[in-house]
């Protein structure tokens, strides 16, 4: 099959969000079918500044065609605008306005696929908030396939995305949680729903040593037997244990992280949760705390100077599995969450989880994998982080329990055939 998918920015830089979801199961798609992704020429979404050139790239085995935008955002007047709409009496020529200041704003991207659309076997828009969704399911309806990452924020509120929802033969959610809250929000006209999510990969060997011990007979461990035996986590101690061979040891030396710390990947953004968490990583500090906060990803707001901090910055896919499994513990403090790739990639590597409680998702995934605490507020955020960093044999529990969840709901295998259904089902 041909397949196109519609996302309004798409590179190898771009580790979060909507776009990495793309990204990921665009590769894969691409080793059983012919995959174009469609996308605009930004790189970043505060701006839609276009940044990559115009015209057709190759990335990592995709074919991307990328289209230039008509005008980038002014965001302080997008803000202002919002704060009107999401608060005033206002109509559809209104929210179109908004629509097309939040942009991108993209024409030659919508004028490609309403002339070649019939070359394609299917259309799979990614994320329902940005005008290359809202205008583009309207082309071929009953051949397109919506991947929400729908959660409750204003603008979902706004009558502009009733059709959104309505319009598409496919809806491919990424949680029980997400699907929840659409059907409870939305009419929706799918011929074909299903709870699909991304795959995660569940490594098995490492560019770096891993932890090496006695088993019960006295023999050394090979690194990665762990895995397949279902005991992986942090090491316990025995005479071949070394600093050399530790998770994470390449991360640790390289940023300089020599006790217990906290990590955070993704957009370092107050939407994200960040602000808070490092206000409330600021009251574990002030009583006492001893451990660190490190931060991975686009810096999009500052970052107080305290020696608490550690910014790691962007980081290679290679580099952010060494964080990951580096990390005492992972936080994922945004409010805002249809499936958090961050919680995953964190469960996948064994290491527990101190997620927002105002994410649904977030809190779905914890209590069912039991690899990860979730905090209402500063005081419940201070003493789940002073459970799990005091509680090494509650880490390696939770460490377990996450591989566990990935292997049983998030393996590739799962979900591609999963779309591999809802294609079959569209093309009856």
């Amino acid at each position: 099959m041909k397949l196109a998918f519609i996302v309004q920015r798409y590179g190898t830089e771009i580790l979060g969000g909507a776009e990495y979801l793309c990204r990921l199961i665009a590769e894969r798609q691409s080793s059983h079918h012919q995959v174009d992704v469609l996308t605009t020429c930004a790189r970043d979404y505060i701006t839609w500044k276009n940044e990559y050139p115009e015209g057709t790239d190759r990335v990592r085995g995709v074919t991307v065609r990328r289209f230039a935008n008509a005008q980038p955002r002014n965001i302080a007047s997008f803000n202002q605008y919002s704060d009107w709409i999401y608060h005033h009496p206002h109509d559809a020529a209104d929210e179109m306005e908004w629509l097309k200041q939040q942009g991108p704003w993209c024409p030659s991207l919508i004028d490609h696929l309403e002339r070649h659309h019939g070359d394609y076997d299917a259309l799979i828009f990614f994320t329902y908030l940005y005008a290359p969704t809202v205008l583009g399911l309207r082309i071929a309806p009953a051949r397109s396939i919506l991947v929400p990452t729908a959660h409750d924020e204003p603008p979902i509120r706004l009558g502009i995305f009733k059709d959104v929802f309505r319009l598409p033969a496919g809806l491919a959610y990424n949680t029980d949680a997400e699907r929840r809250f659409v059907k409870a929000t939305f009419e929706t006209g799918a011929v074909v729903e299903e709870t699909i999510g991304c795959g995660v990969d569940l490594p098995q060997h490492h560019a770096y040593p891993r932890d090496q011990r006695p088993d019960t007979d006295g023999d050394r461990r090979a690194p990665g037997d762990d895995e397949e035996a279902g005991t992986d986590g942090p090491a316990e101690t025995g005479r071949y244990r070394s600093p050399l061979t530790e998770r994470g040891a390449i991360f640790r030396r390289r940023h300089r992280l020599h006790g217990p710390f906290v990590l955070y990947g993704g957009r370092i953004d107050k939407g994200k949760g960040c602000e808070e968490l490092i206000e409330y990583f600021s009251t574990y500090v002030q009583e006492g705390g001893e451990a660190s906060l490190a931060l991975m990803g686009v810096k999009l707001m500052p970052l107080p100077e305290e020696p608490f901090i550690n910014f790691a910055g962007m980081l290679s896919e290679r580099e952010r599995l060494q964080a990951l499994e580096a990390a005492t513990v992972v936080a994922v403090p945004s409010p805002y969450e249809s499936l958090s790739l961050l919680a995953l990639e964190s469960f996948a590597v064994g290491t527990p989880i101190l997620a927002n409680a105002r994410s649904e998702v977030l809190v779905d995934h914890c209590v069912r994998s039991n690899a990860g605490l979730y905090y209402a507020d500063r005081d419940e955020f201070v003493e789940c982080l002073k459970l799990l960093l005091i509680d090494e044999r509650l880490r390696v529990a939770m460490g377990r329990n996450g591989r566990d969840y990935v292997r049983r709901n998030y393996r590739w295998d799962v979900v591609l055939a999963k779309y591999e259904r809802m294609l079959g089902r569209l093309r009856k």
